[in-house]
């Protein structure tokens, strides 16, 4: 049974606007209302944009621009706003719209036309399709006013044209994801580390999110007042689901653990469904009454969309539920991960991530086992956990840090691989992946980041879609892919370090 929190990506709205002015005279308005509606008919029809575009009338005015902008802002069902300027629409009318306009904004350089009838073309042709001249006017004043969006040049019939909208849809209902997102802390975070610190007002200004702290022990209460029947109904949904290991079957020896483990499941998803919470973290070092570590509770529900970060780490947790949000009806899946361990061989380097206990399967199409064995942290008894290796494919792993006077997301694209050799000893979740553009340029390049140990995985958006939330954010992004150099990323960061901290002016 999934009881996914991700919601469907299209009951959120982009509101498609398109310019003009009075000028022009009915007919060709007429025109211009008739070409823009088939515009957006085409992109609703294209299976790589999971929103609802939605047609506007053509504004003419500064006061139409505005009042569509301000109840754009009002209504919670948009998520972002495309312009398009089909005729040519003077861009001081729309002066006051963006100083109001407080949703991520995409301007489409398009027209209606795909090839141009050159042999018909005559002054009432050229007068109606003016959007190459036009929407230079929108840019003009789009960089006057330093407003950020993302701009995508094409026809609406191409399907590069329509990917590349759909990313900017996803990042953007991810930024709506963010807004009002609240994460519980159960405990602090782990003692001693720097990177899993931050700022969480800074956080609720940049990002939308609230981070708060609850004694663990409130959550043991919920897990101790599980009932046996619900208990009973959930260990039966996990012997469908899963295979799991006789042991812990009814009947088997360590039966007892998999009940608790469910109870652990039960507490902790009710204690975040009536708080309203999308994203929790732990902390193995504050179990208080807890009899396990948290392990299949937390996959589980990452896999059904809640962001999670351990020892403390909210800002990790955040992304997870971003990248889930971001993903939504996609396949594959998102996760957190932490680079473990390597192996080394010249030329054939590989990372093996994975995290104690709390990756989750949804970045496998494989079906799972549902294990139980030792760890030897938290000093609890026996975990159980569900083992399987992540698909191989694309994905990329990004990090959330505190710099002081802003945060830094990078983002490293990945290819994850089948490992060179099975791993009997390793009962957990796990992923091995071979990051661009190649081993030793994306080390170097994530240390001279200072990113953390902490990431997302994600196998269902790639890094257009973050570069896009980062323009939504208004926070930095460092990117390495294939492109990176070592030299070049941390002239790089240089250069970032200076922009940054003059944009913060006095």
């Amino acid at each position: 049974m999934t009881r996914s929190i991700v919601p469907n990506l299209a009951e959120n709205q982009v509101w498609f606007l398109t310019g003009s002015q009075d000028l022009y005279g009915e007919d060709t308005l007429r025109q211009v209302a008739e070409q823009s509606q088939a515009v957006v008919d085409q992109l609703n029809a294209s299976s790589d944009i999971p929103v609802t575009i939605v047609w506007k009338p053509v504004l003419k005015s500064s006061e139409a621009i505005r009042r569509a902008m301000v109840d754009a802002n009002s209504d919670d069902t948009v998520v972002g706003v495309i312009t398009w300027m089909h005729t040519f629409s003077p861009s001081k009318m729309w002066i006051h719209g963006f100083d109001t306009l407080a949703k991520p904004l995409l301007h489409f350089h398009t027209q209606a036309n795909v090839e141009l009838p050159w042999a018909d073309i005559d002054f009432d042709f050229m007068n109606l399709n003016q959007a190459a001249h036009g929407d230079r006017e929108h840019g003009y004043i789009l960089s006057r006013m330093s407003i950020p969006r993302k701009t995508v040049v094409g026809h609406a019939s191409n399907p590069v044209v329509t990917a590349s909208i759909g990313t900017w849809s996803r990042a953007a209902s991810g930024w709506k994801a963010s807004q009002g997102l609240k994460v519980a802390r159960f405990g602090d975070n782990m003692r001693n580390v720097a990177v899993t610190e931050g700022d969480k007002t800074e956080a609720e200004i940049r990002l939308g999110v609230s981070v708060n702290t609850w004694g663990v022990n409130e959550l043991v209460e919920r897990v101790d007042a599980a009932s046996a029947a619900d208990i009973d109904a959930l260990v039966a949904e996990y012997i469908e689901t899963y295979d799991v290991v006789a042991e812990l079957l009814v009947g088997g020896a360590r039966h007892e653990s998999l009940r608790y483990g469910a109870a652990i499941e039960i507490g902790l998803r009710s204690f975040l469904e009536e708080g309203g919470f999308g994203a929790f973290t732990d902390s193995f070092e504050d179990l208080g009454g807890l009899r396990q570590l948290p392990g299949l509770a937390v996959q589980r529900l990452m896999a059904d969309g809640y962001g999670f970060g351990g020892e403390g780490d909210w800002k990790t947790a955040v992304l997870v539920h971003i990248a889930a949000v971001m993903g939504s009806g996609l396949p594959g899946g998102a996760s957190l991960m932490e680079d473990y361990t390597y192996d080394m061989t010249p030329g054939d380097e590989l990372i093996l991530g994975a995290h104690m206990l709390e990756v989750a399967p949804s970045l496998s199409s494989r079906t799972a086992s549902l294990e139980i064995h030792p760890l030897g942290i938290g000093d609890r008894e026996d975990p159980v956990r569900l083992v399987f290796t992540a698909d191989a494919g694309p994905a990329v792993v990004v990090a959330l840090s505190d710099m002081r006077e802003r945060f830094r997301l990078v983002a490293n694209a990945v290819t994850t691989v089948e490992p060179p050799a099975s791993l009997p000893k390793l009962p957990v979740g796990r992923a091995v992946w071979k990051p661009a553009p190649d081993f030793s340029t994306s080390a170097t390049a994530w240390l001279t980041a200072g990113a953390a140990h902490h990431t997302v995985m994600t196998t269902q958006v790639g890094i257009e879609a973050w570069e896009d939330f980062a323009r939504i954010a208004d926070i930095e992004l460092l990117v390495i892919d294939e492109n990176t150099t070592s030299r070049g990323f941390a002239g790089e960061v240089r250069s970032n370090a200076a922009y940054y901290r003059l944009a913060q002016g006095l």
